[in-house]
């Protein structure tokens, strides 16, 4: 089964895409979209809409795995995340491909066991899962796929 993780953001959309056969996770690939600051909301929500729908067209994922958004300690990104979260549904909705949602602390919970867990502790998690020592720079990247492997352990 391809899982596409994603981490949800204005500046940031991390991406990932495993493969899990039942029993082992492969990352097949990752990345992120990024768009630049001070161009309206609208031309980097488009932009993500065009970046993801060639992600989902080029990976053909089985399903997804999204990051949900449940409280937000900075009230000024809340709006443009849930805006960044309903581009990227509506993308995933038109290709048929099955949604599964996961708040932080559900993934850090699934993937340590304590859902309060530090982000270090999660990386190992998924190196461990991945059995690897080198991951994706980036955290959002990083967190797309705690969240994809989150959902190994929930189907």
């Amino acid at each position: 089964m391809k899982i596409l993780g994603i981490d949800p953001g204005m500046a940031i959309v991390g991406y990932s895409l495993i493969d899990f056969d039942g029993e082992t996770c492969t990352l097949v690939s990752s990345g992120s979209i990024q768009t630049k600051k001070g161009v309206r909301e609208s031309s980097r929500l488009l932009e993500i809409f065009n970046d993801m729908n060639t992600i989902v067209e080029q990976l053909k994922p089985d399903t997804a795995a999204i990051e949900k958004l449940f409280f937000v300690h900075n009230q000024t990104t809340v709006m443009p995340v849930a805006h960044a979260r309903g581009v990227i549904l509506t993308i995933l909705e038109k290709h048929n491909i099955p949604i599964f949602e996961y708040t932080p602390m559900e993934v850090k919970k699934v993937l340590t066991g304590f859902g309060r867990a530090e982000k270090k502790e999660v990386e190992q998690m998924v190196k461990i899962s991945l059995g690897t020592d080198t991951l994706p720079k980036l955290d959002d990247t990083v967190d797309s796929i705690a969240i994809a492997i989150c959902h190994t352990r929930k189907i």
